[in-house]
């Protein structure tokens, strides 16, 4: 069996701002094994992008991770941190939220490292992108002596800037070294980019959309990490580049073994990449399972919506069936204590109008759904009328009352076919 490298249990980030609280990540569970792609897929405006960055520890103010816990598998790292601190330990596993801020900043790059959407944002301009992966191998190579020990990673830190001054004055003296700019060319090479030597002289604005995401890619990897967290790295690329970048993750992480967390909203790439996925939606994974169970066997009508969203090339002039209304609100005192796709759904019931557990769903053992469907078929008795959601007004006890007819007529059910792994340009893996 296969073993865990991250367990997230009840993960929750909010952000503050003047308009009331943002309920962007809300008690989410997931875990991630050793080796494999995890896929979160999902509209924008899910929760995708912050799981990633709670993942990192990457949220800034006004925002927090208000909850949960992050359990990372590395049982050095552990041995290390039970000296100071036992209660972060369990097993070989390491909550990273309870260890100091100097010792998870220590774990990225090494341990955590990330591909950004934009890679235009992430470079400096001012630098060429041979100097930018140099400094990031050296970095890397300085704590290598003890790759898991916190101390060792951190020791770069006592770099000040008075050494910098030192070291444009004395080669001798330089941070970055030439075993380092020798790997960061070799970096190059290995993401595909040709004439990697005359390449590392040449700064970000010099480099094409893919050429410039491959360069994020070899940043990423210079620390060697065990897990990559890639949060839409095919966003603005046309389709051509697209598919060149997935084949490259596919083979760097078959290569190296690392494991993939994958952040996208387009199940082709799911389809194409991922072992295993979890559909977000208002911040919470609403599905989870294996390809298999996502595709072939979902239950949730939100999975359901959106691979119906998924243009079919064999049945010429046919119609996409898009997803009525919109990602609500995440603010807290507008979400309500229910089903948060209930507004959205052609199957919404009663029963929707409480927040929903989270079922096991047929299929793998790893299939689970927050959905009634899990456990009920739809019954159109205890179907929620029409307009019930427009209609703020309606007290709860009147809620089958019928609605004039300016709310419209009741939505017809959405039958979407059935979209296999293959259909969606994927392969099972």
């Amino acid at each position: 069996m296969t073993e865990d490298i991250i367990r997230v249990e009840g993960l929750s980030t909010r952000f503050f701002t003047e308009q009331g609280q943002v309920n962007a990540v809300d008690d989410l569970d997931f875990r991630i094994e050793r080796g494999e792609v995890f896929g979160i897929v999902g509209e924008s405006g899910s929760g995708k992008s912050v799981t990633a960055r709670s993942l990192m520890d990457l949220i800034e103010s006004p925002g927090r991770i208000t909850d949960g816990r992050i359990w990372f598998n590395d049982a050095e790292l552990a041995d290390h941190i039970a000296e100071d601190n036992e209660e972060a330990v369990d097993g070989d596993f390491v909550d990273l939220l309870s260890i100091t801020e100097q010792e998870r900043t220590a774990l990225r790059g090494t341990s955590f490292s990330m591909i950004f959407q934009d890679p235009e944002s992430s470079f400096n301009p001012s630098l060429t992108v041979g100097e930018q992966l140099a400094e990031a191998v050296e970095v890397q190579q300085r704590a290598s002596a003890n790759p898991r020990s916190t101390k060792a990673k951190t020791e770069t830190a006592d770099y000040s800037f008075s050494n910098y001054l030192l070291s444009t004055m004395l080669p001798s003296q330089r941070f970055v070294t030439d075993e380092s700019r020798e790997r960061a060319i070799e970096l190059l090479e290995l993401v595909g980019i040709p004439d990697p030597v005359e390449r590392a002289d040449e700064y970000p604005h010099e480099y094409s959309g893919g050429m410039l995401q491959r360069a994020m890619i070899a940043q990423a990897l210079a620390g060697e990490p065990d897990v990559l967290v890639a949060d839409e790295p095919t966003t603005a690329l046309d389709v051509t580049i697209q598919a060149q970048i997935l084949d490259l993750l596919d083979e760097l992480q078959e290569e190296t073994g690392m494991t993939i967390l994958l952040i996208t909203h387009n199940l082709g790439v799911v389809a194409r990449m991922c072992d295993r996925v979890g559909v977000m939606y208002a911040g919470e994974i609403v599905e989870r399972g294996t390809l298999e169970d996502v595709f072939d066997d979902h239950v949730h009508p939100y999975t359901e919506g959106l691979l119906g969203s998924i243009p079919d090339l064999e049945s010429a002039g046919g119609r996409l069936q898009p997803i009525g209304g919109n990602v609500p609100s995440l603010l807290d005192h507008e979400m309500g204590d229910r089903c948060h796709f209930a507004d959205r759904c052609p199957k919404a019931m009663d029963q929707c109008l409480e927040h929903p557990p989270e079922y096991a769903a047929a299929g793998s053992d790893d299939h689970t759904v927050r959905c009634v469907l899990a456990e009920r078929s739809y019954d159109e008795q205890d179907a929620l009328p029409a307009g019930y959601f427009d209609d703020t007004e309606r007290p709860a006890g009147d809620k089958h009352e019928t609605p004039d007819q300016s709310a419209g007529e009741p939505p017809e059910g959405r039958t979407q076919p059935q979209t296999t792994v293959e259909e969606s340009g994927g392969e099972s893996r």
